[in-house]
């Protein structure tokens, strides 16, 4: 594989101070509690001189959206990245050696997305933590495979988005979650007769959909309408929802992201059409949407991984610290990213690789560490990785009640 050597440190990038945990090798879980420490920097800025793996610390990339359409997701795993980095750096780093972080943005753009890529590898990433969307990730999975670079997605729910040994994901697969949507709207009675928006040009949303439809078939669930619309054409939705209205859908299905999720829903409103609506991960957001009148998402249900409202001490803690720092209450993608910083510190402890280590030789040590530790997190317990890239974790599904995410 291709190695990278790193040069001198950026001295203009920022080191993050806060509180950690988490043990090597074997059962590691994030912080329920951490002391901040004062900084004023932020993540990402100027990549231009490479740095060296001198041992002085360990360089984690990130790449998501922190403009354009879909920017809630990689604001939020910017954020998530950042608490995370504070509280390990406070409690020590990893093995003693502090973390440095730059986020990039790609504008949920494959092409930009590969250019954050080779920006963070020209400033001396060891480890990468993104894409944050599909189709960015599978573009840049191509270019971390070519180097041998450690690649942890938070939220790249295509499956070729891990289609490589050096890249591992976060959060559920697109099959998945296709499958445990039709098996809970079966199990639970919701529907019978089902409609489906979807966007044939997004393999997060294909694969989602041939996932469900698989599995309707095992449900008693009869798919009534299906209607897709790609990148160029998601602003009217008209056509798609009469369809769903004249053939009587109980329950209208849609794997898809939460910017046109929103406009959906409003020309549901438009037409007087009020069916259960029942949407997977890409929904987490919607409420924030502007101009977007969120009483509309009212009883919506999505997957997710994670509900703000936890009483679990963990998600109380970050809960309150993203809060505090950001003003507003964090979803799951923050949650996800906040993971994948901890599972990237227990994966390193557990291979003990070091900061002077060059990119690849980090990510063939923790490729096998991958598949040998296990965490408790604020997105699940004791969950585990497969060779695969794939994570063992638990199914949620959330309903918007009250204008916020609720656990069923």
């Amino acid at each position: 594989m291709k190695k990278k050597a790193l040069s001198l440190l950026l001295a203009c990038a920022m080191t993050f101070s806060l509180a950690a945990c988490g043990n090597s090798g074997g059962d590691t879980q994030a912080p329920a509690e951490s002391t901040e420490a004062d900084s004023d920097a932020e993540a990402g800025g100027d990549a231009e001189t490479p740095a060296a793996g001198d041992g002085s610390v360990f360089k984690i990339g990130g790449i998501g959206p922190t403009t354009g359409g879909a920017s809630a997701y990689g604001i939020a795993v910017q954020r998530g990245m950042e608490i995370a980095v504070e509280e390990i750096n406070a409690a020590g780093g990893i093995g003693g050696v502090q973390i440095e972080l730059n986020f990039q943005d790609d504008e949920h753009d494959p092409e930009k997305s590969v250019n954050a890529y080779n920006t963070l590898k020209d400033w001396g990433m060891q480890v990468l933590v993104g894409s944050v969307t599909s189709n960015p990730c599978i573009a840049v999975a191509e270019q971390s495979y070519n180097d041998n670079m450690f690649q942890l997605t938070p939220s790249g729910t295509a499956v070729k988005c891990v289609q490589y040994d050096n890249a591992f994901r976060m959060c559920f697969s697109d099959p998945n979650q296709g499958l445990e949507s039709a098996k809970y709207i079966g199990e639970n009675g919701l529907a019978t007769k089902v409609a489906v928006i979807y966007d044939s040009s997004d393999p997060y949303s294909v694969g989602i959909y041939e996932a469900f439809r698989a599995e309707a078939a095992n449900q008693n669930i009869e798919i009534v309408s299906d209607a897709a619309f790609t990148a160029d054409n998601k602003t009217d939705f008209s056509t798609a929802v009469q369809g769903a209205k004249n053939a009587g859908a109980e329950l209208l299905y849609m794997p898809f992201y939460y910017t046109e999720a929103s406009l959906v829903l409003a020309e549901c409103s438009k037409q007087s059409y009020a069916p259960l609506f029942f949407g997977v991960d890409g929904m987490d957001g919607i409420l924030s949407v502007e101009n977007f009148d969120a009483s509309l998402a009212e009883d919506l249900m999505y997957m997710a991984p994670f509900v703000a409202n936890s009483d679990d001490e963990m998600v109380k803690s970050f809960v309150g610290k993203y809060q505090e720092k950001y003003g507003e209450i964090p979803n799951q993608f923050a949650a996800d990213a906040y993971d994948c910083v901890y599972v990237v510190k227990a994966a390193m402890e557990e291979a003990g690789v070091t900061a002077d280590m060059d990119a690849s030789a980090i990510c063939d040590a923790m490729k096998t560490a991958m598949t040998a530790i296990t965490f408790d997190g604020i997105t699940g317990k004791g969950i585990s990785w497969e060779a695969s890239g794939e994570p063992n974790k638990a199914p949620l599904i959330v309903q918007i009640k009250g204008g916020e995410g609720v656990a069923l």
